[in-house]
């Protein structure tokens, strides 16, 4: 079977880094009466995440609004590169690799509108959302079959782990052998 381009894109990413509204969430904001904001994150979406970085992958979040929200799911899941109120993504980037050792084609972006192109086309493996800017469609290696905020960041995770033949260590630990499995007996 042919190895598609998105695989072939995702087999040397060592750091991978995704935008907040309309890709880890719906792109909704919410406020209070007060003026909170508030997010609604997917918890698919968020062992992905943590598939990723157990793999050993370097996980980022690069975004141009700034949310307490955030701050507590990046906190949550462990991820100490959160990079909030970015107006240049891509100087972010770069400066997060160099900062690495690591060059544009080792990282990867998932982004969903216009002000990503830039840094979605510098990386060496980029991916998006249905739906997210159909110009950004153009450009990017991955679409995702789920929607922004409903697993697309988990689909991507995933893909990029079954890219570089770690899917199934990652998944491992959560699956039971079949003699433990109460499915495993069958009765005739």
């Amino acid at each position: 079977m042919p190895v598609s381009r998105s695989h072939r894109h995702a087999r040397s990413i060592r750091l991978m880094a995704f935008d907040v509204d309309g890709v880890m969430t719906d792109g909704t904001l919410y406020f209070s009466s007060q003026g909170d904001e508030m997010k609604a994150f997917n918890v698919l979406d968020g062992h992905g995440l943590k598939m990723l970085a157990d793999s050993g992958i370097v996980v980022a979040i690069i975004t141009g609004r700034r949310s307490r929200a955030v701050e507590c799911r990046a906190e949550n899941l462990g991820i100490e590169l959160l990079l909030q109120g970015i107006e240049d993504k891509h100087a972010a980037m770069g400066t997060l690799l160099e900062n690495h050792a690591m060059a544009f084609t080792e990282a990867g972006y998932m982004g969903d509108d216009v002000v990503d192109l830039p840094l979605l086309r510098a990386c060496g493996f980029s991916a998006s959302v249905p739906g997210g800017h159909p110009l950004v469609h153009r450009h990017v290696d991955y679409l995702t079959r789920a929607a922004a905020g409903k697993g697309a960041v988990r689909e991507v995770c995933e893909m990029i782990l079954l890219a570089q033949g770690k899917l199934d260590a990652a998944l491992a630990p959560h699956i039971a052998p079949d003699s433990e499995s109460p499915r495993a007996s069958t009765t005739k």
